[in-house]
């Protein structure tokens, strides 16, 4: 049965991120996810989940200049320095708070630059994965959708895999968020099964509209017995924009028959 993560992007998003992690733990989730938490000290976060016996799972790299509409440095040419004090930061975060994965986000490529573009995200990848196994933290890729993102390097999860078999690196996976994989229009459960072997880490979220993954056109009930089938023994990332209150939005968990 899922284990699900409460990803703090999201979920309590408008508390400090550690009345965030006391709300995650009130509700019953045992591990979290977050995305950018570097303006809070890595060692209060790290207290925050042993006070509350939550685990910490991953961390994103910066987006870059998001006020210009960056969204990640990865595979742009010309940023590789950017993108690896990127990582840098990451890992020290993940390390002094006990996270083990980093979401390495690729950024924005026009369409006629993906080819020296996915050159450049190998060559930075190959580094970071580098470091990050000296420190035993698994790097995690993951498209996203062209709706959301657009110009994103890459939208779909074959495109991910596609790198993640490129650079076979054990320490580098697939993020495989159904939202972003349904909201493109792929058949999320035969898609998880052809990529099984590239995934490292799976998310939820209504489709189309990213909200709790009760509702929508996916119903999360066989995609969840597909993940026990498939003999997934991770989280399952609760990455999802609540439509109201977020503890008023949690009878999700019981209504998928899983648990947090």
């Amino acid at each position: 049965m899922a284990r699900f993560s409460a990803n703090l992007g999201f979920l309590w998003a408008g508390q400090p991120l550690l009345d965030g992690i006391a709300a995650a733990a009130r509700a019953g989730f045992k591990a979290i996810e977050l995305h950018w938490p570097y303006d809070t000290p890595a060692g209060a976060v790290r207290d925050a989940c042993a006070r509350h016996g939550l685990t910490l799972l991953g961390v994103n790299t910066v987006r870059g200049d998001v006020a210009a509409g960056e969204n990640g440095l990865g595979a742009l040419p010309g940023r590789e320095a950017e993108f690896q004090a990127a990582v840098d930061q990451s890992l020290a975060f993940c390390r002094y708070a006990g996270g083990s994965a980093i979401h390495c986000m690729a950024g924005r490529v026009p369409p006629e630059a993906r080819t020296a573009a996915r050159e450049t995200f190998l060559d930075n990848l190959r580094r970071a994965s580098d470091k990050a196994a000296a420190a035993d933290i698994m790097l995690l890729l993951e498209p996203l959708n062209s709706a959301d993102a657009p110009n994103y390097f890459y939208s779909t999860a074959d495109e991910g895999a596609a790198i993640v078999q490129a650079l076979g690196r054990p320490n580098v996976r697939l993020m495989f968020d159904c939202y972003h994989v349904g909201r493109v229009g792929n058949d999320v459960i035969a898609t998880m099964a052809r990529l099984w072997p590239t995934i490292g880490h799976i998310q939820i979220a209504a489709v189309p509209g990213r909200a709790e993954p009760d509702g929508g056109t996916l119903d999360y009930r066989p995609v969840l017995a597909a993940v026990d089938r498939l003999g997934y023994a991770g989280w399952v990332g609760a990455e999802y924009k609540p439509v109201g209150d977020t503890d008023a939005g949690l009878g999700w968990v019981e209504a998928l028959g899983a648990h947090r």
